[in-house]
């Protein structure tokens, strides 16, 4: 298969792309059937991923990170979107160390972070609960200081990595009466907390192997040492971090763009129908050149976005258009290749079908399409 190349590319990153793709061959493809069955990734992989410093590529090495920057983590969206992957899940890893890294103490970065990059650790990061999705100020999970700790109770739910998190990063209320002030994030090491539960992994249309779960917090102790920043900056670091998650989604939704148009082209040239290909349809031919046309436009932004964002200069505006226009097109252009498949693109044994479950709930997480346009609205 062949995909375009990125502006953003060199030698250097195409020898990473290379080390990437014979990852996601030989420890990502052939274990997702079993993956979606057990509901989650073997730990054994985000150790292999770890010892090839895939987890945390563009965190300083300091912290025990590679040292690059986001264009090597985008390299690696682009190739675990082209190997079919929707399970492992270091894109909230990845986000949940950045939290630490830009917000957290010298100690939490020294003793969080390595950790992190080895795979040791797994990383969450706690946000959504049952009466507050999208809207982070109307949360209820509460923090109440109490000598050195702070109590927890709460729960949380569609939490990434939920099950298999060592350490999360924790949205609470530290004062219900503060609104976007009262929030705060706590790092919450989840080995050995009495309190905390992990409720059952969730049955979700898509993305079956990535363990997505409900939290539960009974009186949860957790150190004031353990807030990230300080009591009250929660919303606004929640805000400063969101270009960086909405522009790794875009990139991976590109990726999966391409990927669908690269398997419908070839099998519509293969398919024959009426004495001759599905492709030698004008119809077709047509549909395709009109998908192929707006995945290459969406190729040269998405480009200037990871160049932006490299540069700190991705503002949430423009972060929030790329999640938005990324994410409807993702689920538009896969509705539109299946049809090419016909009855066979009903079938989950063909990869047209598992994309279309799992790429739904692009359209919700990270901030549903209804949020951006509210967002990009604000920007006119």
């Amino acid at each position: 298969m062949k995909y375009p190349t990125p502006s953003w590319m060199n030698s250097d990153l195409e020898l990473y792309r290379a080390n990437v793709r014979r990852f996601v061959e030989a420890e990502i493809v052939p274990h997702q059937k079993r993956w979606a069955e057990q509901q989650h990734v073997d730990r054994n992989t985000w150790l292999k991923a770890g010892e090839l410093g895939l987890l945390l590529a563009d965190i300083p090495d300091e912290y025990g990170g590679s040292g690059g920057d986001f264009s090597h983590m985008a390299v690696l969206f682009e190739e675990l979107a082209y190997g079919g992957d929707r399970a492992f899940g270091v894109h909230v890893h990845a986000i949940a160390a950045h939290y630490i890294l830009n917000h957290g103490t010298e100690e939490q970065k020294q003793k969080y972070l390595p950790k992190m990059a080895t795979g040791e650790m797994i990383g969450a990061i706690a946000m959504s609960e049952p009466g507050a999705g999208s809207d982070l100020q109307g949360i209820r999970t509460t923090a109440v200081k109490d000598g050195n700790d702070y109590v927890v109770n709460g729960s949380k739910i569609f939490i990434s990595n939920g099950y298999m998190a060592d350490l999360i990063v924790l949205v609470t209320k530290t004062d219900p009466n503060a609104g976007a002030k009262g929030v705060t994030l706590l790092i919450l090491e989840t080995r050995n907390a009495p309190g905390f539960k992990v409720g059952r992994i969730l049955e979700k249309l898509g993305q079956k192997g990535q363990d997505t779960c409900e939290l539960f917090f009974d009186n949860v102790r957790i150190p004031q040492s353990h807030v990230l920043g300080a009591e009250g900056l929660g919303f606004m670091q929640l805000m400063t971090e969101l270009p960086y998650e909405r522009l790794m989604l875009g990139v991976g939704a590109l990726a999966i763009v391409e990927k669908a148009l690269d398997m419908t082209i070839e099998y519509t040239k293969e398919r024959k129908a009426f004495g001759k290909t599905v492709f030698d349809f004008q119809n077709t031919r047509f549909k395709l050149a009109e998908l192929k046309a707006q995945a290459t436009v969406a190729r040269a932004f998405i480009d200037d976005c990871v160049h932006k964002l490299i540069a700190g200069k991705l503002d949430t505006t423009t972060a929030s258009i790329a999640k938005l226009h990324l994410s409807e097109l993702e689920c538009k252009t896969i509705d539109e290749c299946l049809q090419f498949f016909g009855g066979y693109g009903y079938m989950l044994e063909y990869p047209i079908a598992q994309m279309y479950a799992d790429a739904r709930v692009q359209r919700i997480y990270g901030g549903t399409s209804e949020i951006m346009k509210e967002i990009i609205a604000r920007s006119l």
